[in-house]
């Protein structure tokens, strides 16, 4: 069938070129290039990129106050910009949301479920209506969260999942309410959500950190240097990091970073 996708970040990505091996994709929609990177050059989002590989046309716009679909139905993934009602009657919007709704509605699901130890999420495929991630849905599945699970493989598993889903729910999707009991919310991540307090348990410590990484990092002091902490484990009721990075400088071995202190 012939459908668009709206999608900016790695997720959203993905879940494009899913969709685009199956089915007609008319357009992305995504959001405009921002600067980027420590030379704040300006960049294409992640899904521009997939795309432009997959000679999709890319729209664009600033705002989507005037916007017309021109298809019957808009997947959404990782999009990142709310939807005015009045553009939202014009289509069918269906979106990807990687939390197992009412749980987690909001900005930040995958690093949210990380950070409180969760054993489980998964991915619930949703029609889009005003109020924030409440929309009725089409398909939904659960999966485990490994103890060696970060933001990274929980995502690429989400837009797996997502793909597969999407084959159960399109064309014409059945429709069920969300649940009325669960809900939290994932509210966006913080600039103090990124820091780590020493005195708070190591399993604790050790969930931001998996939350947060490949993708934006958690920060505490080593030996009195500032780092980001990318991977680490616990042994013996202790916090082990396994991978950092000084600021101003590469992610190396934690030993590595040792070695250079001496």
């Amino acid at each position: 069938m012939q459908l668009a996708v709206a999608a900016t970040a790695p997720l959203g990505a993905d879940v494009l070129e899913r969709l685009a091996a199956k089915h007609d994709v008319a357009y992305l929609l995504t959001r405009p290039d921002r600067p980027r990177g420590r030379g704040r050059k300006l960049a294409p989002p992640p899904a521009k990129e997939s795309a432009e590989g997959l000679g999709i046309e890319v729209r664009q716009p600033e705002r989507l106050d005037d916007f017309d679909p021109e298809v019957g139905t808009v997947v959404v993934a990782a999009y990142g910009v709310l939807i005015p009602e009045d553009v939202l009657d014009r289509a069918v919007w269906l979106n990807v949301h990687p939390s197992l709704l009412p749980r987690w509605r909001g900005a930040a699901p995958i690093e949210r479920a990380l950070m409180a130890g969760d054993e489980e999420t998964g991915v619930s495929i949703i029609e889009l209506v005003p109020e924030l991630d409440a929309g009725p849905i089409a398909a939904q599945r659960a999966f485990a969260i490994q103890p060696e699970d970060d933001f990274g493989t929980v995502s690429k598993r989400a837009g797996e999942l997502a793909a597969e889903l999407f084959e159960e729910a399109l064309p014409e999707p059945t429709l069920r309410p969300q649940a009325a009991e669960g809900l939290t919310y994932a509210e966006k991540i913080r600039p103090e959500d990124r820091e780590l307090d020493w005195s708070r348990p190591p399993q604790e410590l050790l969930n931001r950190i998996r939350a947060l990484s490949p993708h934006i990092g958690a920060r505490g002091e080593l030996h009195d240097r500032p780092v980001t902490i990318w991977r680490a484990r616990v042994d013996d009721d202790e916090l082990v990091p396994v991978e950092v990075q000084p600021d101003g400088g590469k992610r190396m071995d934690y030993e590595a970073f040792l070695r250079g202190l001496r």
